[in-house]
């Protein structure tokens, strides 16, 4: 297991639950391409309610029709591996947010 502690970057992509890339969904892309860079991690997290560039609100109330739900995929590593991994992004995410904040590693360990 890497061994993450102290400094780190927090990159969070936010795209829509059905932007796809060759077929496939898009946060599954970066998540998979994340763990062949061999980053520390990746979460993927769905949202029911949002909005972007578009100001077109999207959301998961029942009696809604709405589709392309609000996806953040949150990976924290070294500064410089998630720097390395940033070109990937440019290739991949056409629309959507793509931000990078420090952060501080309190505790990281294995999930099972």
């Amino acid at each position: 297991m890497a061994r993450l502690a102290g400094s780190a970057l927090r990159l969070t992509v936010v795209v829509g639950d059905d932007h796809v890339w060759r077929h496939r969904p898009l946060y599954s892309e970066i998540v998979h391409r994340a763990h062949s860079a061999g980053l520390a991690g990746a979460s993927v997290f769905h949202g029911i309610e949002g909005f972007g560039a578009s100001s077109h609100l999207h959301t998961a109330r029942l009696l809604s029709f709405s589709a392309d739900l609000p996806v953040a995929v949150v990976i924290v590593d070294t500064e410089e591996r998630i720097r390395a991994f940033l070109p990937q992004l440019d290739e991949l995410v056409t629309q959507g947010l793509v931000l990078v904040d420090p952060v501080e590693v309190v505790r990281y360990g294995a999930d099972h």
